[in-house]
């Protein structure tokens, strides 16, 4: 079976998914948006061998719906693909994609990680997005709480298949034994270090440095556990990958805390950096205020790591067991102290560990590749209603709007 799969800009967790999918049996055409992402300042990856992959513009301007069909028509009809599949409806690319596969009697499959209590919703816009969700054959989404959104905005259960969410599970866990015992100990900031007896015992965060990526309360929350550590060890250091809008603000915070000497803030990392990381971390922790998923907790599993993840991410309810191999909570200063102390304070570590390594083995690139296949199979067996004149003003208004946002 032939499917074309389209984002935005393939980095390391699009490669991987493709990967998964071709594993599986799926001749793939990878359909990349631009040349690089809008958001993250990813180096090029290599591309999997003997998968096919296109650009429909190798700029990182906001292309246009006329720039897409056109592209998709010279590059994706020649592959002749049983099926589409699309990232969401929130940008003028997967809308357009919809729009050009429908006309020509092509299934589309929603690719899709939202859930219902990721902000507000309002009648009105759910109503449109229940209107464009019905010009979709299937879907493949993250978790349990994406797949009852979208059966909510009208999706068949029959139609909605786990495993959107996944990263290369086999590169974190090989990358990362190299460092468990002997490897150097990463880079900081300029001019700070982290002592090799920290090898294990500090606390990791990776995130954009963004309002609900809400990185103020882990400091508050790790002042926190500084006052509630004891005499008898050395607290562990916390370590925050990442950068954006709010460094200068964090770092200001810190300070007040008086945590400059035991917060690290070494900024963002290829992901070719990333294995030094967690693999001489202690543990993982996201605060998220909200978050449809959040990759980074996959990353942490694979590379065998306890992981303290907020309630408001999608992945705590599918990849994280409170308990077993760590622990959720609410994203509040006092709740995201406790769940650091539990994990450090845990008598066995190790075996949060080999319980990480066995849930996320069940949610690596096959399993994408899986859903992905299911789901094809399901949008070739239904006949979505088709496209009236109505479908495609709402489709060209919801495009316009996006493109005003980006």
């Amino acid at each position: 079976m032939r499917v074309a799969i389209l984002f935005d800009n393939f980095g390391p967790y699009h490669v991987a998914r493709l990967a998964g999918a071709a594993a599986v049996g799926l001749e793939v055409l990878g359909v990349e948006v631009r040349g690089k992402s809008a958001v993250y300042d990813w180096e090029a990856h290599p591309f999997p061998a003997g998968i096919s992959r296109v650009h429909l513009t190798e700029t990182s301007l906001v292309p246009t719906w006329k720039s897409v069909s056109q592209a998709l028509a010279e590059s994706v009809i020649p592959f002749r693909p049983d099926a589409l599949a699309v990232p969401g409806w929130s940008s003028l690319s997967a809308l357009a994609a919809l729009a050009f596969a429908r006309r020509r009697r092509i299934p589309v499959i929603l690719m899709s990680e939202s859930n219902a209590d990721d902000c507000a919703r309002h009648s009105i816009v759910e109503r449109m997005k229940s209107r464009l969700v019905g010009l979709f054959a299937a879907g493949l989404v993250g978790g349990r709480r994406a797949e009852d959104y979208l059966v909510q905005l009208g999706m068949p259960p029959s139609a909605v298949f786990l495993g959107y969410d996944a990263v290369d599970n086999d590169y974190f866990i090989s990358r990362t034994k190299a460092y468990r015992k002997l490897g150097a100990m990463p880079g900081m900031e300029p001019g700070r270090v982290l002592p090799t007896q920290f090898r294990g015992r500090y606390f990791l965060s990776s995130a954009r440095f963004i309002q609900k990526k809400n990185l103020f309360s882990l400091l508050e929350a790790y002042a926190l556990v500084r006052s509630r550590w004891g005499k008898d060890s050395e607290p562990w250091p916390l370590v925050i990958l990442g950068d954006g809008a709010l460094r200068s603000a964090l770092a200001a915070r810190r300070a007040e805390l008086a945590l400059d000497a035991h917060v690290h803030m070494p900024g963002f990392k290829q992901y070719s950096e990333l294995p030094a990381y967690y693999g001489t971390a202690g543990a993982f922790v996201l605060t998220s205020t909200t978050e449809q998923w959040g990759l980074v907790v996959n990353e942490a599993m694979a590379s065998g790591l306890p992981v303290a993840v907020s309630r408001r991410c999608g992945s705590a309810e599918t990849l994280v067991v409170d308990g077993e191999n760590g622990v959720t909570f609410e994203p509040d200063p006092p709740a995201i102290a406790d769940a650091l102390l539990w994990i450090a304070r845990h008598v066995d570590r190790d075996a949060l560990s080999r319980a990480s390594l066995a849930k996320i083995a069940q949610w690596g690139p096959e399993r994408f590749g899986r859903g992905l296949s299911d789901a094809a199979v399901a949008a070739l067996s239904r006949d979505p209603r088709p496209p009236g004149v109505g479908d495609a003003v709402l489709l060209r208004a919801a495009a316009e709007i996006q493109a005003r946002r980006s």
